[in-house]
């Protein structure tokens, strides 16, 4: 059972993760695989390896939430693996299909999680401290997708797309 600080919360960080999953779609929306793939003469990441992270990362929470849910690229991620040279990343359109399969099966998870479960352990044995699911799982993921979707809204707009909409 949930405590009703804990049940607010909860409700809280789910409403935030079901917005950037419409965001993740505004965000990629128009954007051409070519462009998707580019580094624009840096070693940055690119667009397909930013998006195809967001969804490794949500494939791994899923997981440790007890979904049976596989990205499709999933071996390119495996492990939060870096972005490689000389690699062609998944189409944008793979790469929103698994969002779309993946987001709300989490949603779904995280919102009937019971509060011993995320007080249960970091199932990303994250380093220094002692870390819980919600800690590493909940907080630290949807902080990082924050920072990964301004950096796919700031690409649109480097490669000449219009500004990202907000979801309505």
């Amino acid at each position: 059972m949930k405590s009703k600080a804990t049940k607010v919360l909860m409700e809280t960080f789910v409403g935030i993760f079901d917005y950037h999953t419409k965001m993740f779609l505004n965000a990629l929306d128009g954007i051409s695989d070519e462009d998707a793939q580019s580094r624009m003469g840096t070693k940055a990441n690119h667009m397909a390896w930013i998006a195809g992270s967001l969804v490794y990362q949500r494939q791994m929470i899923a997981n440790s939430a007890g979904v049976d849910v596989k990205q499709t690229s999933a071996k390119l991620f495996e492990n939060n693996k870096g972005i490689q040279d000389n690699v062609t990343y998944p189409s944008l359109g793979e790469l929103k299909d698994d969002w779309n399969k993946i987001s709300p099966l989490l949603s779904k998870a995280l919102s009937n999680m019971s509060e011993e479960e995320m007080n249960g352990p970091d199932p990303f044995k994250m380093p220094g401290a002692n870390f819980t699911f919600f800690d590493t799982a909940v907080v630290f993921s949807i902080d990082r997708e924050s920072y990964c979707l301004g950096q796919l809204g700031l690409y649109r707009r480097l490669l000449g797309y219009d500004a990202m909409k907000y979801p309505q």
